[in-house]
């Protein structure tokens, strides 16, 4: 996931735990909203996601 200085954060130790911390509030505000918003909040969350996993880690080399 992208950090808030909109880096990808390293998924290592704390970094991870506060990946996951982020996440599980993004999906309770998700959670929260009209069905309509919800669905689109999924949606982008979704796009998101899979951008950064594609993306790949940061910080290693290119092979």
């Amino acid at each position: 996931m992208t950090g808030m200085d909109g880096g990808m954060e390293d998924q290592t130790g704390a970094s991870a735990g506060h990946g996951r911390d982020e996440l599980i509030s993004r999906v309770r505000v998700i959670e929260g909203q009209p069905l309509a918003e919800r669905a689109a909040a999924y949606a982008a969350l979704h796009d998101e996601l899979a951008h950064d996993l594609e993306a790949g880690p940061a910080g290693l080399p290119s092979a």
